[in-house]
């Protein structure tokens, strides 16, 4: 193995990492695109940049977690399918969706996705347009009964409101 190669893998998985976070397969997926790649090169790179702190599965899975319902309120089952994609190992998976939603309740989550998009459309006021809310909810990776809940308690609050 030559030094020339092993720096210019470094160079390329630190260039990969600093546009964004990565899990430890999509790195290595990343890294062993290239045609000059080695596998003994990519593994012995991937160690190391693991040991210096910038390459760890739990840390990336967590910070994923947090950021994607910063930004959009998902169910569990949206954001494990997200993190299976990102070839995050499945107990870590489990693990950050636990510290995610102990912080954070589906409920809360399914509660404003619903206002967010009652924003865009209106309360429903037809059942085909509380089966769009249905599926949008569930699009969005939500419990089943929980969407279900949710959505005949607007159905019925607009029944009663006429």
């Amino acid at each position: 193995m030559s030094q020339a190669l092993y720096d210019r893998t470094l160079q390329r998985a630190l260039k990969l990492l600093s546009y964004k976070p990565r899990s430890v397969a999509e790195l290595r997926a990343r890294l062993l695109e290239k045609e000059w790649a080695d596998e003994a090169v990519v593994d012995r790179v991937i160690a190391r940049i693991g040991e210096l702190g910038y390459l760890d599965d739990e840390s990336f899975a967590l910070h994923y977690a947090t950021s994607r319902l910063t930004t959009k309120p998902l169910g569990r089952s949206r954001l494990r399918r997200d993190l299976q994609r990102k070839q995050v190992p499945p107990q870590i998976v489990e693990q950050a969706l636990n510290e995610v939603y102990a912080e954070e309740s589906e409920e809360e989550l399914i509660e404003r996705a619903i206002a967010k998009r009652l924003r865009r459309t209106g309360a429903p006021t037809t059942r085909q347009q509380a089966q769009k809310l249905f599926d949008h909810l569930m699009r969005l990776g939500f419990a089943y009964e929980l969407v279900q809940r949710k959505v005949r308690q607007l159905s019925q609050l607009d029944e009663l409101e006429e």
